[in-house]
C-alpha cells in the first residue's frame, strides 16, 4: 500500500488495484544445525548488524560503509552481486576492519546469521527496492529492523517505532544513529524484535498471502460470472420475436 500511495502511474488505475503483501511460510525455511550456528558463531561472532541480498547500486550498501566508518559498529553483509567490487573497494579506502563480506550463504546459515544478528540493516536509498524480502526474514525471527524510507514497501514491513526504525534514504549520520541506538539499547532491541515478530504473524505470513489471493480469485470470478449472465441476457433479448 505505500509504494500504490506514492506511486503517479498506479494513481491512475486506482479502481484497479488491489495490493496482496509478500507473504512467508516459516516452515519452509529450514532449522540451523548446532553445527552451522557454531560455525556461523565462531567466523562472525554475535551482536551484529546484518545485510542480506545482492549487491545492486540502489542498495545503498555505500551508505552504509560511510555509516560505519570510525564506529566499532559490527557489520556482516552475505551476498553478492554488481557492485561488490566496488563496495570491497570502498571498505578498504575507507579502513574499516569491523565490516566483512562473507558471501552468498545457504539458507541454514542465512538463518543462523540471523539469529547471532542484533539486528538487520536495509539501506536502501532508491525506489527500484520495492519491498524488501531480507526485512521479512528478519522480522520472521524477531530480529529488530533499520530501513529507509522510499515511499515502498519497506516501511510496510518496517514500521518505524514497532517493528524497528526508519531514517531517511542516503543519511550516513542517522543511519549510523539508528544502529548505535540499538547496540546500546539491548531493551529497545529486544522489544522491536518482539514487535517485527508480531508484525510478520499478523501480516506477512504465507497462510495469509494465500488467503488473500484465493479472496481476489474468487472476487475476479464472481465479477466474471455475472458479466457472461449480463450478456447472455441481452443475446436472449435481441433473439426473443417482439
Amino acid at each position: 500500500p505505500n509504494y500504490f500511495a506514492t506511486s503517479d502511474v498506479l494513481a491512475k488505475y486506482s479502481e484497479k488495484v488491489r495490493v496482496i503483501p509478500i507473504g512467508m511460510a516459516e516452515s519452509t525455511y529450514p532449522q540451523p544445525t548446532r553445527e552451522v550456528s557454531r560455525a556461523m558463531r565462531q567466523r562472525h561472532g554475535e551482536g551484529f548488524f546484518l545485510f542480506i541480498g545482492v549487491m545492486r547500486y540502489y542498495k545503498g550498501l555505500h551508505i552504509l560503509l560511510d555509516a560505519v566508518q570510525d564506529t566499532d559498529l559490527q557489520v556482516v553483509i552475505a551476498g553478492a552481486g554488481p557492485v561488490e567490487h566496488e563496495l570491497k573497494e570502498h571498505a578498504r579506502r575507507l579502513g574499516l576492519n569491523n565490516v566483512r563480506f562473507v558471501g552468498q550463504v545457504s539458507d541454514e546459515e542465512k538463518m543462523a546469521l540471523l539469529r547471532l544478528a542484533r539486528g538487520v540493516v536495509f539501506p536502501s536509498c532508491l525506489r527500484s527496492e520495492a519491498f524488501g524480502l531480507t526485512l521479512l526474514e528478519g522480522a520472521m525471527q524477531g530480529r529488530p529492523l533499520i530501513s529507509t524510507e522510499i515511499g515502498t514497501g519497506t516501511t510496510y514491513v518496517n514500521k518505524d517505532g514497532e517493528s524497528g526504525i526508519v531514517v531517511p534514504p542516503a543519511d550516513p549520520r542517522r543511519l549510523r544513529e539508528a544502529m548505535q541506538r540499538l547496540a546500546q539499547n539491548p531493551d529497545l532491541a529486544e522489544r522491536l524484535g518482539k514487535g517485527a515478530r508480531k508484525r510478520y504473524e499478523s501480516h506477512f505470513t504465507g497462510e495469509l498471502m494465500g488467503r488473500r489471493y484465493a479472496e481476489l480469485y474468487k472476487e475476479l470470478l464472481e465479477v466474471s460470472g455475472e458479466r457472461e449472465e449480463s450478456r447472455e441476457r441481452k443475446e436472449s433479448a435481441l433473439q426473443t420475436p417482439q
